[in-house]
């Protein structure tokens, strides 16, 4: 029986790392970890707003989201009409002014506020990128979002679109457009 022992002590010690192995690979994704920065565009008739990153390393691709609200620039009864007032309002200009739509937009509901969405390619310094541009609106305000990406619209607008329904944002974007 004291010469098992070391046999059973080693079956035990392979069984609890497989477990460990296992459990890894089966763990969800970590929660992608974004970071506020400066607002990196120069002043206009808006005041700035506010800018998050997520890097390669936590989100798989670079993304940037830059979101501020405008308040009193909405139309009150209604709100965001077309893609061409999300061309105008995102913000998707700030990022560069040589921007081309890839397809018509969407409907979209942000925080409780109805509005649209549109992809872009962006033409920018070191090549193409993914753009995201998004305007909802709440009474006569409207929030203006503009996103890019290292990627894919198809990997960069559902990134952008959970980071905006994450709690503290939502909550941020509602008081920002509330507290007037």
């Amino acid at each position: 029986m004291m010469r098992s022992w070391p046999v059973i002590a080693a079956m035990f010690l392979a069984l609890g790392g497989l477990s460990a192995v296992a459990g890894y690979e089966m763990a969800p994704p970590r929660a992608a970890q974004w970071h506020e920065i400066a607002w990196p565009f120069p002043r206009d008739g808006w005041p700035a707003g506010r800018a998050f990153r997520c890097g390669a390393a936590e989100c798989g691709i670079d993304v940037e989201v830059y979101l501020r609200p405008k308040l009193g620039f909405c139309n009150c009864d209604g709100g965001v009409a077309d893609d061409d007032e999300v061309d105008r309002v995102s913000d998707v200009d700030m990022i560069t002014p040589r921007f081309a739509p890839l397809k018509a937009g969407d409907v979209i509901d942000v925080a409780g506020m109805p509005g649209r969405i549109r992809a872009y390619e962006v033409e920018m310094r070191g090549g193409m990128r993914t753009a995201i541009g998004i305007a909802v609106s709440h009474r006569c305000d409207l929030m203006a979002v503009a996103a890019q990406g290292r990627g894919e619209a198809a990997k960069v607008q559902p990134m952008v679109l959970t980071f905006l329904g994450s709690r503290v944002i939502e909550r941020w974007m509602r008081s920002a457009l509330n507290d007037r």
